[in-house]
């Protein structure tokens, strides 16, 4: 994997000194055969566990899938362009949060909470030398279907888990986008005393 290792170096320079860990983290999609092992696995559960929320509602529920059957539960409603990919990984999982709590109602924070989990989990699992790769791509009607989630929760995104693969063992037009991207510039996300 020493290849990732030099693209990151090349493609993504912050700015001001960070932690290591936010550059290394991107999105790829090759994955090895290679089982995650339940206290690594949980141990991203458990770094989202700790995220903030508004009140501590803690908003955010995780739908696992690992075993045979449950992974094509979720193939069933993944849409075809990540399923091409995402049915090599170990572990897939759904991100959904709830849209009321019984203290306060309607809990309007409830998305950007569940987002701030995510950003612990997919932290966590770079830390722990695995790659993370969410996907808006699936069919969310039939995801609450298929899983049997109440109305009350809204769906996020599936996340394929895993330990990065090579990239010769995509498809050879996945391949062409195999690599950490760039970001924009602080002065175009960071807006001082107004929107300009």
């Amino acid at each position: 994997m020493n290849e990732w290792k030099k693209a990151v170096q090349e493609l993504r320079k912050p700015a001001y000194d960070i932690d290591p860990v936010y550059i290394q983290r991107w999105s790829p999609r090759s994955f090895q055969d290679k089982e995650v092992q339940e206290d690594t696995l949980f141990s991203l559960f458990e770094a989202a566990r700790w995220a903030p929320s508004a009140l501590n509602i803690q908003p955010w529920r995780f739908i696992l899938a690992r075993t045979k059957e449950d992974k094509e539960r979720f193939q069933s409603f993944i849409m075809e362009g990540n399923r091409t990919w995402a049915e090599k990984a170990p572990v897939l999982f759904l991100i959904i949060s709830r849209k009321t709590d019984d203290k306060i109602g309607d809990n309007v924070s409830h998305a950007f909470d569940a987002g701030t989990a995510w950003g612990y989990l997919s932290l966590e699992a770079a830390r722990k030398g695995l790659i993370t790769h969410p996907m808006g791509g699936f069919h969310k009607d039939m995801a609450r279907e298929v899983l049997n989630i109440p109305d009350d929760y809204a769906l996020h995104a599936v996340v394929a888990v895993g330990y990065q693969g090579e990239k010769q063992a995509l498809p050879e037009k996945l391949q062409q986008r195999e690599q950490p991207s760039d970001r924009r510039s602080l002065k175009e996300s960071v807006f001082e005393g107004t929107f300009q």
